[in-house]
């Protein structure tokens, strides 16, 4: 297990399949012209398999699958069945904004995955086509029910924006108290070097967690930072489902950081704030370089993994690094 300079050690892998996504959300969109990366310079499943059993070597034990929109790419389920049969320790886990989800639930259960992340910002049709650009708020909603009915455990991630989304939040917890769901609350991150990010859209934990509490009485659950997430989460009196929120600007959580990330042209992040990269392809490319080369790659990474938070002292503008959150893998 690689432990870095600030005694925090990594046990958990982002990892990017695509950098194309089907929504446009407004957090996510930029100002600029859109692009996405080159085929060629896309990692193969076969590249990604063995990324992420070097990875096991170094004592990660949980696997989270992103995008863009995982689903968008082809084959997507066939990797998964690679990971089962070539990683069965793993705990392998998916984040998706559920559009795509219809009659593949019953195979992701099949080939091992029991958790699952489902971005949904609103909870209002009309308001889903205006935040997304689609209006594909049915398909998730369906999504959620036949994830919920084929046992698989839900986590909805809801980014909060003032003056967007934020009169919901009752509705939302009114959402978690009657399903059993974890409804997580993430505040509006400043990524992208041309994004829609203003200070006036932030909405603090603080103020989330308070408007909440006028809907339900909330109380906090212990965290263990070996194990859980970034958010603080609540049971909800009387509910079946809980609370949570992902504070990354007004409560850092830098000090129990335990993931890295890894884009889908291979290029792995130790900070989402960070624009610092380390590149991978061309080590899986090599054929005179083998697993050795990549686990070097990696423990320097992780060694010099930095504090968001420091990073975000520093904030000009509307950004803290270039790069969209699609294209990082959130």
């Amino acid at each position: 297990m690689i432990t870095d300079s600030h005694g925090r050690y990594v046990s958990y892998i982002r990892l990017s399949v695509t950098d194309r996504c089907n929504l446009k959300c407004f957090y996510c969109r930029t100002d600029c012209a859109e692009s996405f990366i080159d085929h060629e310079h896309i990692l193969s499943y076969e590249e990604m398999l063995r990324l992420v059993k070097a990875a096991q070597t170094m004592q990660v034990r949980k696997l989270r699958l992103t995008g863009g929109e995982p689903f968008v790419r082809k084959d997507f389920l066939a990797f998964l069945g690679m990971l089962k049969e070539e990683c069965p320790e793993l705990d392998v886990r998916v984040t998706t904004n559920g559009t795509l989800l219809g009659g593949k639930i019953p195979a992701l259960k099949h080939l091992g995955v029991q958790r699952i992340n489902i971005s949904l910002d609103t909870l209002n049709r009309d308001r889903f086509t205006k935040i997304t650009g689609r209006d594909f708020h049915d398909r998730v909603m369906r999504a959620i029910e036949d994830c919920l009915h084929y046992g698989l455990t839900v986590k909805i991630n809801a980014v909060a924006m003032k003056g967007v989304n934020d009169d919901e939040i009752g509705a939302f917890t009114r959402f978690a108290r009657d399903y059993p769901v974890d409804v997580r609350f993430i505040e509006f991150m400043p990524i992208g070097g041309c994004s829609h990010w203003k200070r006036e859209y932030t909405l603090p934990a603080s103020d989330i967690l308070d408007r909440a509490r006028e809907e339900a009485d909330l109380t906090p659950i212990e965290r263990h930072a070996d194990t859980d997430g970034p958010a603080r989460l609540y049971s909800i009196d009387g509910g079946t489902g809980r609370l949570g929120v992902i504070s990354a600007l007004s409560d850092h959580f830098c000090d129990t950081c335990n993931r890295l990330r890894i884009t889908s042209d291979g290029r792995l992040r130790t900070c989402l704030f960070s624009d610092k990269e380390y590149r991978l392809r061309p080590i899986l490319r090599s054929p005179k370089l083998d697993d050795e080369a990549l686990l070097r790659v990696m423990t320097r990474a992780t060694l010099s993994k930095p504090l968001g938070y420091k990073l975000l002292e520093h904030l000009q503008g509307n950004s803290v690094c270039s790069k969209v959150m699609s294209s990082i893998g959130g």
